[in-house]
């Protein structure tokens, strides 16, 4: 009797743990351009879109540079095509990760200003 009143403890008390641990895991901070790059974990970057940027064919990949408000530039690859609504972009947040002079994005966020506005401005 007494046992599964402490397997029933442990499973309430390990539960909570258990999802703050997981909850923690699956946040993804928000970094500059310099701290992204001395970071081995994945980062979102948030930055200016710098020109239209370029669709590799051959590798299947999307090339582009973004800009943070320090004005570092960050060249950026991600892996598939260019975003429909990318040439609108006010500001572009790439979720991914640093690596050898490269920022490898596998998610983009594309921020357009006409969405923000009020209809007829």
């Amino acid at each position: 009797m007494r046992s599964k009143y402490i397997i029933g403890g442990l499973i309430i008390i390990g539960f909570p743990i258990w999802a703050a641990i997981s909850f923690n895991s699956s946040l993804t901070p928000y970094v500059t351009i310099s701290e992204a790059k001395n970071s081995n974990e994945v980062v979102q970057v948030k930055g200016e879109r710098v020109g239209s940027g370029n669709f590799d064919v051959n590798e299947n990949v999307f090339k582009f540079q973004i800009r943070d408000e320090n004005g570092e530039i960050l060249n950026v690859v991600y892996d598939g095509a260019k975003p429909g609504n990318f040439d609108q972009a006010s500001h572009i947040v790439c979720i991914g990760k640093y690596e050898n002079g490269i920022f490898h994005a596998k998610e983009l966020l594309v921020k357009c200003p006409s969405k923000y506005q009020p209809e007829g401005s």
